[in-house]
């Protein structure tokens, strides 16, 4: 038979199968982020600072700060009128008199990636604010139990009623996060991966390009002088009597210093920390994502962005109370004088930065879809390459989680009413689509089935995470059952609950999933039948992708050949509707 007509008999055979009538339910998302109908505003609070169990605004620290710096000021005038300071400052000028110069001045891919550095930086700190709204509290230990995070920019959790962790989002303006929405997290994760991705190319391209030329001179130290030139140039700093500057042929200790540790450990460990809180990567490295579990590797990486806004504002400082002009003619226009070159270059730039920080959330509340399109383009290779790392990680009794946020929508149908007033007796889970044998099974022949034990952590999209000890049955043991047919590539999962914007909840996982050792249909959670609050009778355990993949109060499972006729055709309700990734390893 030739290969066109297994693929017509194929296609044949896929639209001879009936579909589930649960597809009927399913409403798709729209083209823009409908304001009107999403999740109501919610102002957070004053950040505030756990230390030794008492919690401290961080507005405390502009005075303290204002405080010490000038305080600073003063010791250091006072030193510098010491011989033995000025003697110091002698012998140590500010850089160690072996440091080689470099003869190249600012070329011109050197001053296009810092371009490129500073516009990419501005747009990945607005959007990881805007997913730090999203669970606006940080911890250093693997559970997100409320009361144990050391930060915080909302309300203690109220006790008494369910709070959700969706609940506990707030609102970002539009201005500072991307797009300035409350729980947008979809779409700023789009924003922040896709840039971070071209942020990672271009840093790529300077190391490449800093070690092929001499510029690695200027930022990498070569002896261990540059510690005493360093405090040196602080003390010349405080003291408001800047050192000459000679930036064109070689930084100062302290300027080389402090590139170095921003470029080569700041840089690389803000990456790395980003990558720990995938959930592919940290279960698949066992005892390492165990030590930098997910909420170390978020605190990690949140003290990273503030290693970088020091930076930047201290760098900008400098270079406009230091010699604005030559400057600017260095890093900008590449001449070492005191034209106006520079800031011909700085100002248009500058002004298109300013525009673009402008258009940002606007557009991405009118493009919604556009900008998933191109964050799954952009990011889709990766998130592709990181469903190969095998989350085989387990944890044990003593790693579980106190506490486990509650979240999604919870079904109120008269349908659910009654199942839970019957304790799930009439419960029947429904298995059709592309397989041999489809089929309804009730809890108790659920039960009756193989059953699988594991703990393991749970990573939700909203930054929080926890770990549980699930029961159920496995994936594996449904496929064997039901047998699924050659054309089946996903399995789609319907929950008894509408999603937050009306018709159900749905989503679908490849068949590798569906085949993996810790995919289960879970019906236990820490040795107690589930709650209703965590998805009771039955919920998906799928340990390599986000908690949202992971679909509760399932009601029904079809195998399908694609889903591009189901909803919008992303692959499930939130990323239909909230514009999520249906990919989410990371």
């Amino acid at each position: 038979m030739s290969k066109a007509n297994q693929n017509t008999n194929a296609t044949s055979n896929v639209q001879d199968v009936p579909r589930d009538p649960l597809e009927a339910k399913i409403t798709p998302g729209t083209k823009q982020l409908p304001l009107s109908d999403w999740t109501p505003p919610q102002n957070g609070i004053i950040p505030l600072i756990r230390f030794r169990e008492r919690w401290y605004s961080i507005l405390w620290a502009l005075p303290i700060i204002f405080v010490l710096l000038v305080a600073a000021v003063a010791i250091a005038q006072g030193l510098r009128e010491l011989p033995s300071a000025q003697m110091f400052i002698e012998n140590y000028p500010g850089a160690p008199a072996s440091a080689a110069v470099v003869e190249t001045g600012f070329p011109l891919w050197l001053r296009v990636s810092h371009f490129l550095n500073l516009l990419f930086m501005v747009f990945i700190m607005r959007s990881g604010v805007q997913i730090l709204a999203d669970h606006p509290r940080l911890y250093w230990h693997r559970d997100s139990t409320p009361g144990t995070e050391w930060f915080r920019f909302q309300k203690p959790v109220p006790k008494g009623r369910v709070w959700t962790a969706k609940d506990d989002s707030v609102t970002i303006p539009g201005w500072l996060g991307i797009p300035g929405v409350r729980h947008s997290i979809g779409l700023a994760r789009w924003w922040h991966f896709s840039v971070n991705s071209l942020w990672l190319l271009n840093g790529i391209i300077i190391y490449i390009l800093l070690f092929s030329t001499d510029q690695w001179l200027r930022i990498v130290p070569t002896t261990w002088e540059v510690f005493p030139n360093a405090v040196s140039i602080a003390l010349q700093y405080l003291s408001l009597d800047f050192p000459s500057d000679e930036s064109w042929t070689k930084y100062n200790s302290l300027q080389q210093l402090t590139y170095f540790i921003t470029v080569f450990v700041v840089a690389p460990t803000s990456v790395f920390t980003g990558f720990m809180q995938s959930p592919a990567l940290s279960n698949h490295l066992g005892w390492f994502g165990r030590v930098f579990n997910r909420q170390r590797a978020r605190s990690i990486h949140f003290l990273a962005l503030w290693w970088f806004l020091f930076f930047i504002l201290a760098h900008v400082t400098l270079v406009f109370i230091t010699g604005a002009r030559v400057n600017l003619n260095m890093m900008w226009a590449g001449v070492n004088d005191d034209s106006w070159s520079g800031f011909m270059v700085f100002v248009p730039l500058i002004i298109l930065i300013g525009v673009l920080w402008a258009m940002a959330s606007p557009f991405t509340i009118r493009h919604a879809r556009l900008v998933q399109r191109i964050g799954a383009f952009i990011v889709g290779p990766i998130k592709g390459w990181a469903e190969w790392f095998d989350p085989k990680s387990e944890l044990t009794e003593k790693d579980i989680s106190p506490f486990l946020w509650p979240n999604g929508t919870m079904p109120d149908s008269k349908e659910f009413e009654d199942l839970v007033v019957n304790d799930f007796a009439e419960y029947r889970l429904r298995i059709d689509g592309l397989v041999e044998r489809p089929g309804e099974y009730s809890l108790a022949e659920l039960r009756a089935m193989p059953q699988q034990e594991q703990i393991t952590t749970h990573f939700c999209i909203q930054g929080w995470s926890g770990v549980a000890k699930w029961a159920g049955v496995p994936t594996r043991h449904i496929l064997d059952l039901v047998r699924p047919t050659p054309e089946a590539r996903y399995a789609v999962f319907y929950s008894l609950a509408e999603g937050a914007h009306g018709g159900v909840y749905y989503d679908c996982h490849k068949m590798e999933n569906m085949q993996h050792e810790l995919t289960i249909l879970a019906l236990d959670m820490n040795d107690d039948p589930l709650s209703v609050l965590h998805g009771a009778p039955l919920r998906l355990r799928c340990e390599n992708e986000l908690g949202f993949k992971m679909v509760k109060w399932i009601t029904a499972i079809e195998f399908v050949h694609d889903f591009a006729d189901l909803g919008s055709g992303y692959g499930g309700y939130n990323e239909d509707h909230e514009f999520y990734g249906y990919r989410m390893p990371i």
